[in-house]
C-alpha cells in the first residue's frame, strides 16, 4: 500500500477546474428545482382549495420572499437548462476536450449570469 495516499481529503483546499463546478451546480440545481417543486405545487393546491386561500395567495405574492422563492426556482431551471444543453451538445461530440469542456463552462456560467440577471429585472 501507498503510504503517501492523503488520509483525509479537504475538499476545500483542492483546486478544481471549472468544469467541476460546472458539474456541481449541475447537480445542487436539480436538487433546488425539486424542493421548488414541491414548493409550487404546494402553492398551487392552497390557491385552488379556496377563495380566502388564493385571496390570500394573491396578496402575498408581491411580497419579497415569496419573489425570492420564485427567483430562486427560476434561477435553478435557467442553470439547469443552460447546463444541460451543454451536456446535450458534447454528446454530439462537440466540445468533448478538456479545452472544449473548459470553453463550454464559462459559457454555461456567462449564459446563466445573464438570463438570471434579466429574470431578478423582470421580477423586481
Amino acid at each position: 500500500m501507498n503510504d503517501k495516499r492523503p488520509v483525509n481529503l479537504d475538499i476545500g483546499s483542492i483546486d478544481l477546474p471549472i468544469t467541476a463546478y460546472v458539474s456541481i451546480l449541475h447537480r445542487i440545481s436539480g436538487v433546488i428545482l425539486v424542493a421548488g417543486v414541491a414548493v409550487l405545487l404546494w402553492i398551487l393546491d392552497a390557491s385552488l382549495s379556496s377563495e380566502e386561500s388564493f385571496n390570500a395567495i394573491k396578496a402575498g405574492a408581491g411580497s419579497f420572499l415569496c419573489k425570492l422563492i420564485v427567483w430562486a426556482v427560476l434561477s435553478a431551471l435557467i442553470y439547469h437548462t443552460v447546463a444541460g444543453v451543454k451536456h446535450l451538445i458534447m454528446d454530439l461530440g462537440i466540445g468533448e476536450s478538456f479545452e472544449g469542456g473548459v470553453a463550454g463552462s464559462k459559457i454555461v456560467i456567462a449564459v446563466s449570469v445573464v438570463l438570471i440577471a434579466l429574470l431578478g429585472v423582470c421580477i423586481w
